[in-house]
């Protein structure tokens, strides 16, 4: 089984720092956040694969978290970063390396209470499905 955690990864990050819309709003989108971290932001959380095959391609079924965080006063700024990023990826063609047939699709998202009370945070889970090219 060949795995899509990577080229996924590095296609959405294309995407989201692509985005003009976004990246007026944040200060970066990072896989290992700096410390210190420069507010407001937008990081990778986990990536779940699951193998989805047709009867004789390899199918892979990958969730992707994204976080969004922000030191805003209230959820608003927040919010509006995390509307910038499902604008950029929600149902957008999307380029995977060595892959076809990819979509990307908005599964969730959901504001936490932060324990720094000076923290917003935003998670937001997309679904790509995929089909490695032979």
């Amino acid at each position: 089984m060949a795995t899509a955690l990577r080229p996924v990864q590095t296609a959405v990050y294309q995407k989201l720092t692509g985005s003009t819309a976004l990246m007026a709003l944040v200060s970066g989108i990072f896989d290992e956040v700096p410390e210190p971290a420069p507010y407001p932001y937008v990081s990778f959380g986990s990536i779940l694969e699951y193998p989805d095959d047709a009867h004789d391609r390899q199918g892979l079924d990958v969730l992707v978290t994204l976080h969004v965080w922000s030191k805003a006063l209230g959820n608003g700024q927040a919010a509006d970063i995390f509307a910038a990023l499902d604008a950029a990826l929600d149902r957008v063609p999307l380029a995977v390396a060595g892959f076809t047939d990819v979509s990307i699709k908005h599964t969730q998202h959901q504001s936490i209470k932060d324990p720094d009370p000076d923290v917003r945070h935003i998670n937001a889970t997309y679904r790509v499905r995929l089909t490695r090219l032979t």
